[in-house]
């Protein structure tokens, strides 16, 4: 589990393998991650947008944005929590995943937020990148 707090946005991520989608003969390996985030503050906030930066053991880098996450563009009140789970591919039996979410707050203001590096692990690893 990883997990990093941002304007009172705690963000955890939980990856793990997944090994009947994988095809480590074609170095193909597959993930998923599932992703929690909640309103820790006292304002309600909207996640508008998302960045991804994924890199794997070879040091190349793939970048991702887009509107939301899964088709949503959750509203959190204080308290409340989001969960979602999504995945991504690699040619490499390792890497390694970053990003930030664009918020909205209840008077229009926008932020980021941060969240944590987390490591995408496989059986098939011979040397870690993280």
């Amino acid at each position: 589990m990883f997990v990093k707090t941002t304007n009172h946005i705690k963000v955890t991520a939980i990856p793990r393998f997944l090994p009947e989608h994988s095809e480590p003969e074609d170095d193909h390996y597959v993930w998923a991650y599932t992703i929690q985030l909640e309103n820790q503050g006292e304002r309600t906030v909207q996640l508008l947008s998302r960045y991804w930066n994924i890199t794997d053991a070879n040091g190349l880098v793939q970048e991702v944005r887009g509107e939301g996450v899964v088709g949503e563009q959750p509203v959190l009140k204080p308290g409340e929590a989001f969960r979602y789970t999504s995945g991504t591919s690699l040619n490499t039996s390792s890497g390694v995943m970053h990003g930030t979410y664009l918020m909205r707050g209840e008077t229009g203001d926008r932020f980021d937020i941060v969240i944590p590096a987390f490591s995408l692990d496989s059986p098939y690893v011979t040397a870690l990148v993280n």
